[in-house]
């Protein structure tokens, strides 16, 4: 009996000091990464095979597609939205696909 007791007291002891040792998670505020307004630099664009369409059309799609897919990327350019039938046809139909694929 002596035995089966000290076994018990051993096995909550090392359960107890078991869940007391685990380091608790500090939550990290993520963070967003700041973008400035406007066109993105060419060299931190999101890559898409677009080739054939026209460059209005092709930057529409990639602020569209991002846009969906709410990434730090994610742009709509409204004035170019509003004046510029090329760039509204590429930002909008990126963004419909793009949704879909989520």
């Amino acid at each position: 009996m002596s035995y089966r007791l000290s076994l018990m007291m051993v096995m909550i002891i090392l359960w107890i000091s078991a869940c007391s040792s685990v380091p608790s998670k500090q939550q990290t505020p993520s963070r967003k990464p700041e973008r400035s307004s406007g066109a993105l630099p060419e060299s931190a664009k999101p890559k898409y095979n677009l080739t054939g369409y026209p460059l209005n059309t092709q930057q529409g799609y990639i602020d569209g597609c991002e846009t969906a897919k709410r990434s730090s990327w994610a742009f709509k350019d409204i004035n170019r939205y509003e004046k510029d039938g090329q760039y509204r046809m590429g930002w909008d139909d990126g963004f419909a696909l793009c949704k879909m694929k989520k």
